[in-house]
């Protein structure tokens, strides 16, 4: 179990960069734009983008699905977001955004190449293999009809593979007895990123506070805001069970060729962090835990 979730941790690592161009690169801004989204942050397109595979989720339904937001955050954003454009022409926008994004990353060579191609089948062959059943943003992802162009579909089911395990983290976080506002203040005590990182989903100095005095009685977090002994084995299973949650993809895909996966992702995983584009420090906490 250790090695295969192993292996289902490295496989999010290499995939996730891949994913969130969407949300930093210029050519996804330009699309956002033209659709009439404000630009000057990333906020109002990136709900847009993310929550368009759902319809058009109002706010509960959208907090609900992206959890880690504070409720009030998302309610400026959503529903104003189908005022300004509706699913199928962001969905439609969002396939032109990626493509662009991922020829000026990637270089045109790379994305029209061979390898690609490879790595985007076999990427697929995982993302369908995925469960789905109870999970909101995979379901909705997974339930689009798949693009023609290798580079299209490789973001497609990097999409479908990290929002299914980031449905399977929210089962995790519950079972862990963990609300949206304490996942993220266990998971900061433990130095998956410092609070600032944090302070992007939208909660009050207030909520925060609080969310830590409720996991200080609970006796994860000591006085200094850092995680207890207990906080740490609670995060750590936390960590583990998403793992698992997120391990059938892979393990329908099998060794060999999710290894070959893996290799073919070095590159672009190298391109994609060497853009300039990503974040160092996120709330993901990859690299860190």
């Amino acid at each position: 179990m250790a090695d295969e979730n192993g292996r289902t941790r490295q496989m999010w690592h290499l995939l996730e960069p891949l994913h969130a161009v969407l949300y930093y690169a210029p050519e996804v801004f330009a699309e956002a734009g033209a659709l009439g989204y404000d630009t000057g942050e990333r906020w109002p397109s990136y709900f847009a983008w993310r929550a368009a595979p759902l319809g058009t989720p109002d706010a509960a339904e959208a907090t609900a699905a992206f959890h880690s937001f504070s409720p009030r955050m998302v309610a400026e954003h959503v529903p104003a977001a189908w005022a300004v454009a509706g699913p199928d022409e962001l969905l439609e926008a969002r396939a032109r955004a990626v493509g662009e994004a991922y020829r000026a990353v990637l270089g045109d060579e790379t994305a029209s190449g061979p390898e690609l191609a490879e790595a985007a089948a076999l990427a697929r062959r995982a993302a369908e293999a995925a469960d789905t059943e109870g999970r909101a943003l995979a379901a909705a992802n997974a339930a689009l009809p798949w693009p023609e162009e290798p580079h299209r579909a490789l973001w497609h089911a990097a999409t479908v593979l990290r929002e299914h395990r980031g449905d399977g983290h929210l089962f995790a976080l519950a079972d862990a007895g963990l609300d949206p506002v304490e996942s993220l203040v266990s998971f900061a005590a433990i130095g998956a990123a410092p609070v600032e990182v944090f302070s992007s989903r939208g909660w009050s100095d207030a909520e925060w506070a609080a969310a830590r005095d409720r996991l200080a009685v609970r006796g994860l977090l000591a006085a200094d805001g850092t995680a207890t002994e207990a906080g740490r084995a609670l995060r750590a299973r936390v960590e583990r069970r998403t793992d698992e949650l997120a391990a059938a993809p892979w393990r329908a895909l099998g060794e060999p060729d999710t290894a070959r996966l893996a290799e073919l992702l070095g590159p672009l995983w190298v391109a994609a962090l060497g853009s300039g584009l990503l974040p160092r420090e996120t709330t993901l906490g990859i690299g860190r835990v």
